[in-house]
């Protein structure tokens, strides 16, 4: 599989772009973003400089962390598939100090590819929103809190995991493409030939 170089030049414009194509500001107006580590922090950093601020501040970025394909990784290394293993929690949310119940939450992840990972991060939040309202005394659903997906590409090839349909209502990828192997900048050693390489 051939290999496609991102700058971050690139994902810059492509979040820009995004979020005026998608009209997220106007549409979605989210009002707290979570991203999943590693690959979703620094996009949601940049996204997070095109949001429209909430009540005068920037929109905050909450941080959880996910493994999947580190694990698959080592697996094949020793003669495995990896096929059997499924995503694990390595961080997550204090719900002492940040409450997700009607809020506008943006989920945001680099790329989306076997989509395996957005599935478990999402029905996990939706535990935790449910039993928050059952804890607050309110129906399932009554907090009205709403929850969409930004991602830098969406590999366009069948899903392991499908994602609700209320989800995919407010679903939004910066760049549609085919099955590639991407590198993205902050796995590069040597920035300078990375950035050479994604202009080629």
């Amino acid at each position: 599989m051939s290999k496609l170089y991102i700058s971050y030049n690139q994902i810059h414009e492509s979040v820009r772009n995004a979020v005026e194509r998608h009209k997220i500001n106007s549409d979605f107006a989210p009002d707290l973003m979570i991203g999943i580590s590693g690959g979703g922090l620094v996009p949601s950093r940049i996204l997070r400089t095109f949001l429209d601020k909430r009540n005068d501040r920037n929109v905050p970025i909450q941080a959880i962390g996910l493994t999947l394909y580190e694990e698959i990784e080592l697996a094949q290394a020793q003669g495995d598939s990896g096929e059997g293993i499924k995503v694990q929690k390595t961080q997550w949310l204090n719900y002492d100090e940040v409450s997700l119940l009607g809020r506008r939450i943006l989920i945001v992840d680099e790329v989306d590819d076997t989509r395996q990972t957005l599935a478990f991060a999402i029905k996990e939040l939706l535990n935790d929103i449910h039993a928050e309202e059952v804890k607050k005394g309110l129906k399932p659903g009554e907090s009205d809190t709403q929850i969409g997906v930004f991602v830098l590409h969406n590999k366009l090839k069948p899903k392991k995991r499908e994602l609700p349909e209320e989800i995919m209502k407010n679903y939004f990828a910066c760049v549609e493409m085919p099955d590639q192997w991407l590198v993205y900048p902050w796995d590069a050693v040597d920035i300078e030939d990375h950035t050479v390489k994604s202009s080629i």
